[in-house]
């Protein structure tokens, strides 16, 4: 069975950094697209950056020039280093994958349980 498991979340001031890690386990055949999300109190969750399988990384505007994903193939590990945080990056941050186990002829979609991220002004 494939499970995400995330790392990395705390309390930090305005202006530092963070970084976030999600790693896969369990019998893998393959990672596709790798994704992190994010959902602040009452608002919905909304995509911080992704990392298609030989493709190029996407940023969400607010985020852009600031956080960084990136991947560690041979680890099933994927990373959001997070700079220059802000306030309003306050928000519990969640690991996605497409990920097809090696006993599946499809990917199937994986969410990691998320961790708090909470910067303070």
């Amino acid at each position: 069975q494939v499970q995400l498991a995330e790392s990395g979340g705390g309390l930090v001031q305005a202006g530092g950094s963070l970084r976030l890690s999600c790693t896969a386990s369990g019998s893998i055949a393959g990672t596709s697209d790798m994704r992190w999300y994010r959902q602040a109190p009452g608002k919905q969750r909304e995509l911080v950056a992704s990392s298609p399988s030989g493709g190029r990384t996407n940023y969400a505007d607010s985020v852009k020039d600031r956080f960084t994903i990136f991947r560690d193939v041979a680890k099933n590990t994927v990373y959001l280093q997070m700079n220059s945080l802000k306030p309003e990056d306050t928000a519990v941050y969640y690991c996605y994958g497409s990920i097809r186990a090696a006993s599946m002829s499809r990917a199937r979609d994986y969410w990691g349980q998320g961790t708090q991220v909470t910067v303070s002004s």
